[in-house]
């Protein structure tokens, strides 16, 4: 099994959203993970007249971000339908305050107050909707038994919760009217597109990578590892991915690793096999399967060396990473190293190892809490990368297809090799 997230550190609209302030149309937002906030606003250098940086410098420059995600709508017959939306035109901006008017030593901000994008002006909404919206002109009755004949509605109209022309903008990508619309669940992304980068095409840079890339890797290699007519002739494992969401939250969700969802798969196809006993097949599967938990793992960065263990720096695009942590934050152990690394070497793809410095924090994976839950073995490995959690991180080529090729092998070649691996 490879289990692997899809989820990335972002921020959310809103229940309520329809903000507006100094003439400015402005869209309510929540934090959604452990992000580098400064970073959906800003990047790049100040320098002064002789190029000595500036001390207080705010570190980037503002994003072009636009919404996507799931709505709720009505349809002609009645029903309540899922749509997904994603509207690739650049409607919103956080804006960062001047350097001039606030010369900070570090860049700190208020989430609650000075987090919310602008999507417009107000006078250029007035403009083109004309003077509906201006006080006096409503329609609406102060007759109570009139108010009593209209539909009750538990919660505000999405276009009373929301500025109307975001909602129609909805509405448009989901290819229904405005007054369809029940709810939506939408979050901020960068319209910049990922691209390939560095003097030799040798970078990948792109929102999201953590853990989008370990995530395409495993669908990928899925995939390939059944390709041909015969792979699974003499296979007597079920290959098995399995992507989650709500990592970045602690996972403790319906979709999340720490739900139900893959143990009562694994329960269901336990018992498929001819000849299994259903008492026990549940538990003998978990006691003879491996999961690899695939996150994207830390490449040293060059400014900032230090933070690294001195003999434990991954490299760009010299393979993935393995991570160890005596304290169980990650679940790797040397059975799982062995099996890894045979794995590997029938690939002809490199491996790195990582740990973290003794006075340094260290991050986690969904492959304790699966471990745990299921108690099979497990190991954590993932590309290297820079930048993570920020709006545009890092990554290498190479280390893309050196991921497909291993997560392929592991496939192909855990049947043979787990009978080779024996543990007292």
């Amino acid at each position: 099994m490879i289990g692997a997230h899809t989820d990335s550190p972002t921020l959310r609209v809103k229940p309520v959203s329809r903000k507006q302030g100094e003439g400015f149309i402005q869209v309510g937002v929540e934090t959604y993970g452990g992000g580098l906030w400064h970073t959906c606003m800003i990047s790049g250098l100040r320098l002064r007249q002789n190029c000595r940086p500036l001390l207080n410098i705010q570190l980037g420059f503002d994003r072009d971000l636009s919404l996507a995600g799931r709505v709720m709508v009505k349809d002609g017959e009645g029903q309540i339908v899922q749509k997904l939306v994603r509207i690739e035109k650049p409607i919103l901006r956080i804006p960062t305050l001047a350097i001039h008017l606030d010369r900070q030593e570090t860049f700190t901000f208020n989430k609650e107050t000075q987090l919310f994008p602008i999507a417009g002006l107000v006078a250029a909404e007035l403009n083109r909707t004309g003077d509906a919206d201006k006080p006096g002109t409503s329609e609406s009755s102060d007759n109570p038994h009139e108010a009593l004949s209209e539909q009750f509605a538990p919660l505000k109209l999405a276009s009373e919760r929301h500025h109307p022309y975001i909602v129609e903008l909805i509405a448009k990508e989901a290819g229904v009217p405005s007054s369809s619309i029940v709810d939506f669940e939408l979050v901020l992304y960068d319209t910049q597109k990922a691209c390939i980068g560095g003097l030799n095409d040798e970078l990948i840079f792109s929102a999201r990578l953590d853990n989008l890339g370990m995530s395409y890797c495993s669908v990928t290699a899925l995939v390939d590892s059944v390709s041909s007519p015969t792979a699974l002739d003499n296979e007597r494992c079920i290959r098995l991915i399995s992507l989650f969401d709500h990592e970045e939250i602690g996972s403790q969700t319906a979709q999340g690793a720490d739900s139900n969802f893959l143990p009562a798969i694994i329960r269901r196809l336990s018992v498929l096999g001819p000849g299994n006993d259903e008492a026990t097949a549940y538990e003998q599967s978990l006691a003879t399967s491996f999961l690899v938990s695939a996150d994207m793992a830390h490449s040293v960065n060059p400014n900032y060396a230090s933070k690294y263990e001195n003999d434990h720096k991954p490299e760009m695009n010299k393979g993935t990473v393995i991570k160890i942590n005596a304290n169980a934050r990650y679940a790797t152990n040397s059975p799982g190293v062995a099996l890894i690394q045979e794995v590997a070497r029938r690939q002809k793809v490199p491996l790195q190892l990582f740990v973290v410095r003794n006075d340094s924090s260290c991050g986690s994976t969904i492959g304790p809490m699966l471990a745990a839950n299921l108690g099979t073995r497990t190991l954590d490995l993932g590309n290297p990368q820079l930048s993570m959690h920020s709006i545009r991180e890092t990554g290498g080529v190479y280390d893309v297809g050196y991921g497909v090729r291993l997560f392929e092998g592991f496939f192909e070649h855990f049947g043979e090799l787990e009978e080779k691996i024996f543990v007292d």
